[in-house]
């Protein structure tokens, strides 16, 4: 007899704690300077009220507030909001951070002027609660910019394999869907309106070969750390031995023994409310 479905309280205490496993820190260090380049691309204005969703550790709204917007970060993870703080503090720049659901976001309506995301609000279990809730607190004609991994992505093949040895919860869309162009659209779609989308390349380059990424990964990434610990030993030696196989697959460095290279991208989203 198969299990109940675990209720949607049960999931999100199951994802906060997944995020508040490892220590997201440290890689989101190795993805920092796509992050800089994320919010160069968007041409902020000093002034703008900007909310980054499921910040992590600041990497979007750390520049936006560097560049004189007036940030807010949200995210489910405490740990990772105090790496925020510790990190605005150590720049002596000043933003806000809470802890909060992309679901049910503790703004007001027309918050707003810019809502920006990367690799973050796709996590959430329910999509349509996460597109209404981001339009909800932006202002009329008010920007959303959304960097999410897509299906196809070298990100998109991890989570697969991830999810074939350890499955995500039944009725729970795949994040990257966040990703695949018409999908986004759809979501998207009844709040927003000139919705551009394009795919924007990004290095995994790392000083470890194939078996330290995966070691990497699992130490430091919580999706991964919960997804080894769900397995038993010799579950756990197949997921290191596909994941390595997977690195090593798309590891493009000259030296693949000692460095990691991988051509990786996802997919970049902005659109207007309407």
């Amino acid at each position: 007899m198969s299990s109940p479905a675990p209720s949607i309280d049960q999931i999100k205490a199951s994802m906060r704690s997944t995020w508040m496993a490892g220590d997201f820190g440290v890689v989101a260090k190795t993805i920092s300077g796509a992050a800089e380049k994320f919010i160069s691309g968007l041409a902020l204005q000093p002034g703008t009220r900007v909310l980054d969703v499921a910040c992590g550790t600041g990497n979007l709204a750390i520049p936006a507030a560097r560049a004189g917007c007036i940030v807010t970060g949200v995210d489910i993870a405490p740990n990772l909001i105090e790496q925020a703080r510790e990190r605005a503090a150590a720049e002596g720049i000043t933003a806000t951070f809470d802890e909060g659901d992309a679901e049910k976001l503790p703004y007001a309506d027309a918050s707003f002027d810019v809502v920006v995301t990367m690799f973050g609000a796709m996590f959430a279990p329910r999509p349509e609660l996460v597109a209404s809730e981001l339009a909800r607190v932006l202002k009329p004609s008010g920007k959303l910019a959304m960097a999410n991994w897509n299906p196809a992505s070298f990100t998109g093949s991890m989570f697969k394999v991830g999810s074939q040895h350890a499955p995500p919860p039944p009725g729970i869309p795949a994040p990257v869907l966040w990703g695949d162009d018409a999908t986004v659209r759809t979501r998207l779609a009844p709040y927003f309106t000139t919705i551009e989308t394009q795919l924007i390349s990004v290095d995994f380059d790392m000083p470890f070969g194939p078996a330290g990424a995966v070691s990497f990964f699992r130490k430091y990434f919580g999706p991964t750390q919960v997804a080894f610990n769900r397995l038993d030993e010799a579950g756990q030696q197949a997921l290191a031995a596909d994941l390595e196989a997977l690195w090593s697959k798309h590891n493009v460095s000259p030296d693949p023994a000692n460095h990691i290279l991988v051509r990786n991208e996802y997919l970049q989203v902005v659109a207007t409310r309407s």
